[in-house]
């Protein structure tokens, strides 16, 4: 059957981050039910015809158990990316966790770039600059708003 597997077995809290621009960090917890020599899998595909891909870097647990993944080099497609993680255990059949996840809602955005300040004690006014922030995904010039916080000393 589909969802053979033990209840509680699944992994727990599943959540992906980019940052950097291009990698990207996913992390989970195992199941509470799993039994101890439960080991998890993640497999993914970014877009609905893109290869399915296992995770090729996996972040452990002091037991040598698969908790986490870090994807290097990530583009974010337009559509939702797929995530499975799947579990093997002598003891018992590991029931699977998946979901999709839109690329862009996850991304956390780099600082702004290369700022300077100019200021003119004659004038008495400054300018200041900056580069926007590298960014996955492609709407670039919508996403961006800025605030100015400006401490007098």
């Amino acid at each position: 059957p589909m969802f053979a597997g033990m209840n509680g077995t699944a992994i727990q809290n599943f959540s992906c981050v980019i940052y950097n621009v291009s990698l990207m960090n996913c992390t989970w917890q195992a199941g509470r039910d799993a039994p101890r020599d439960t080991q998890y899998f993640l497999f993914w595909q970014n877009s609905r015809y893109g290869n399915v891909m296992e995770c090729e870097l996996y972040l452990k647990d002091e037991n040598g158990r698969n908790t986490g993944c870090r994807f290097q080099n990530v583009t974010i497609r337009v559509e939702k990316a797929y995530f499975l993680v799947n579990g093997s255990s002598k003891y018992s059949l590991i029931q699977f966790h998946d979901e999709y996840i839109q690329l862009h809602k996850i991304e956390k955005l780099m600082p702004p770039s290369n700022i300077t300040v100019n200021c003119d004690d004659i004038k008495n006014d400054c300018i200041i600059q900056w580069q926007q922030p590298k960014i996955n995904h492609s709407n670039k010039d919508k996403c961006f708003k800025y605030e100015i916080n400006i401490k007098y000393k």
